[in-house]
Parts: structure tokens; sequence; C-alpha cells
């Protein structure tokens, strides 16, 4: 693993740690700045596309402030470092409160992809777009057919 893989994906952890214990300032390290020219941008599940670094991290505010309990389990990871841009795209596990609040639970799955630039910071994320992997009981069913 490079320097610079291993930079990335531990600052992708900080990056679901942050999420996980509601960390603010830290999500608000872990974003890069907006550029006169360009603006980071964001997909949260289900979500429209946010622009600009305020837009952005004002979701992550909310979202912090109405989750009660969430956990990342991250599978598939996989790093591709181009220069100075870094694509990280994962499998997202993710345990959380349920509807009764924390005495259930609820999972699902996310495949995400963030895209980390090198700043004099270190790096940075200057995008993340979430996308919902739906299951059924048909979707296991399909797996077990096509492994035959």
């Amino acid at each position: 693993m490079s320097v610079d893989t291993a930079a990335i994906e531990t600052v992708n952890q900080e990056f679901y740690a942050a999420i996980e214990s509601a960390d603010l300032d830290k999500m608000t390290e872990i974003w890069a700045e907006d550029s006169p020219d360009e603006q980071v941008s964001c997909v949260h599940p289900g979500w429209t596309l946010l622009t600009g670094r305020s837009e952005v991290l004002r979701s992550w505010a909310l979202i912090m402030a109405n989750t009660t309990y969430i956990q990342f389990v991250l599978t598939d990871v996989n790093t591709t470092v181009l220069g100075d841009v870094a694509v990280l795209t994962c499998v997202e596990n993710i345990l959380t409160a349920g509807e009764e609040g924390e005495a259930s639970f609820a999972a699902g799955k996310v495949v995400a992809s963030n895209v980390y630039l090198r700043t004099s910071q270190g790096w940075r994320l200057w995008m993340h777009h979430g996308s919902p992997v739906l299951q059924g009981d048909d979707d296991e069913e399909e797996e077990g057919e096509l492994e035959r």
C-alpha cells in the first residue's frame, strides 16, 4: 500500500468516525475548502445534489442532530490515486437506531464514492456520493441462483 493510499484511507476512516460520533468540528476539518471556480459536493442517499462547503456541512449538522445512533462497517474499499486526486469507493454497511429509537435497530447498505484532493493541509474530501443498495428477500434468492 502506498503512503498516499494509507493517508487517504485514514482520512476516510476519520470521515466515518466523525459521522458516528456526531463530531461536526472533525467533519469540518475533513472537507476541502471551496475555490473561486470549484465547490465541494455531496449526495446523501435519496437526496439531491448539494454544492458548496456551507451547504454540505449544514447537511451533516442536520444528519448528526437527528441521528441517535449510527455505525459504519466499510467493506470492498478500493482506492485509486491519480496525482493530487484520489477516488475511494466502498460499501457502507450501516447499523442505525430504528423507528422505535435506541431500543430497535435498522440495517442498510450504501455504495459510496469519495473523492479526495491533496491540499497543503493533507488529503481533504472533495465529493461524497452515497447510493442506497435496495435489498429484499428476492435479492438473496437471486444471488443463490446465480451461484449455482
